[in-house]
């Protein structure tokens, strides 16, 4: 079997979960037998890709910044990518995002669409007016020979927003690169010694504020206690105008994070919180996971099935809720000890193994179909 993916996460992305999702992918399929993962990218600026030597992809004018350099990227990867179409030799495309360029490249192929989330459904708020995600998801939706969901949550939400019958979407989980053994002891000198993590981005879907507006009085009530959100991009000032008006400048910091930096700061973390109020899947909580870190989850979206039983949950529209199982974890050694041991257990259902071996059978599944 011969499975072609483009180029489209790789030029969009030099960091991300997508892109990330897709490097593991190939390099985990092309450990198994009976399957040829080919990826139709010859310039590109991601993280990942580059790495990795393996894939002898180049980069892109990486030290300069220009107009339309994204735009000209993906224009060269696509015709690189069509070409490799028109030629046929593949069984199966499996695009990394949603433009629908390929569709009158296929030439009958089938094709299978990974969908991550409804993040653009849900909170429309976030859709400029040149952004057409929305409206070339749906597309490929309707076209796509099956569909690959990252969670049952996600899988959930397609059927109820677009009707697609449950046969048509298979659930394959994500895994998480970061595990405790990359933390590092320089780094760990240079941490408090008590503090809550909040890892990513601060979009109001996030529920950034409502999380800090919940820790406040433990911040104030306990002295040594400090929060860190890693990731991300740095304080607004409306966000210091707003911590500050909570008397709580000194007591939140921000810290850039690479993957060495988010092991460590997860494995020496109290506890790691997730007040979101959506995810597809929520990679921070089993990276969490992974460095034997308490999580503390909403009880929203997918995180009821990435924590199980090894994580503790609260409602994210209630500060109260969220204020008291936060404090709960920070203030009982045992409870948290518990959560360690669990997250042991439960962090064994993930990995980019498994997430391989169950792509490939919804490939299998696909060819098999067509060939009836």
């Amino acid at each position: 079997m011969k499975v072609l993916y483009d180029h489209q996460c790789f030029v969009q992305q030099q960091y991300g979960g997508v892109s990330r999702y897709h490097y593991q992918l190939i390099k985990e399929l092309s450990k198994l037998e009976n399957i040829e993962a080919k990826l139709s990218l010859k310039y590109s600026n991601n993280f990942y890709i580059n790495e990795d030597k393996s894939f002898w992809v180049k980069k892109f004018f990486p030290n300069n910044n220009f107009y339309f350099k994204r735009t000209i990227l993906d224009y060269i990867n696509r015709i690189s990518t069509n070409q490799i179409m028109q030629k046929g030799d593949y069984d199966l495309f499996h695009p990394t995002y949603f433009n629908p360029y390929f569709l009158n490249h296929l030439n009958n192929k089938p094709f299978v669409l990974t969908v991550y989330d409804s993040i653009h459904e849900k909170y429309p708020e976030i859709i400029n007016s040149i952004d057409k995600t929305l409206e070339h998801k749906k597309l490929l939706l309707s076209k796509a020979n099956l569909i690959i969901a990252i969670s049952e949550s996600t899988k959930n939400d397609l059927i109820k927003l677009y009707s697609i019958p449950a046969e048509k979407i298979e659930v394959t989980y994500l895994a998480a690169s970061i595990n405790k053994s990359q933390a590092s002891t320089n780094q760990k000198k240079n941490l408090p010694e008590k503090y809550i993590l909040f890892v990513g981005n601060r979009d109001f879907y996030k529920n950034f504020n409502n999380f800090i507006l919940a820790v406040e009085p433990l911040l104030k009530e306990h002295k040594d206690l400090l929060l860190i959100c890693a990731g991300g991009s740095l304080f607004t000032n409306e966000e210091i105008k707003f911590f500050s008006s909570k008397e709580l400048e000194n007591k939140i910091l921000h810290q850039a994070a690479d993957d060495i930096t988010l092991a460590t700061l997860y494995s020496n973390a109290l506890a790691f919180i997730f007040p979101t109020l959506y995810e597809g899947f929520g990679i921070p909580a089993l990276e969490a996971m992974n460095c034997d870190c308490p999580v503390v989850l909403s009880n929203t979206s997918s995180l009821p099935e990435v924590g199980g039983d090894a994580a503790i949950y609260f409602d994210p529209n209630n500060a109260d809720d969220m204020r008291e199982k936060i404090e709960s974890v920070i203030v009982n050694k045992d409870l948290r000890e518990n959560l360690i041991l669990k997250v042991k257990i439960q962090r064994q259902k993930f990995s980019f193994e498994k997430t391989a071996i169950k792509t490939l059978e919804v490939y299998k599944r696909l060819l098999t179909n067509r060939e009836k």
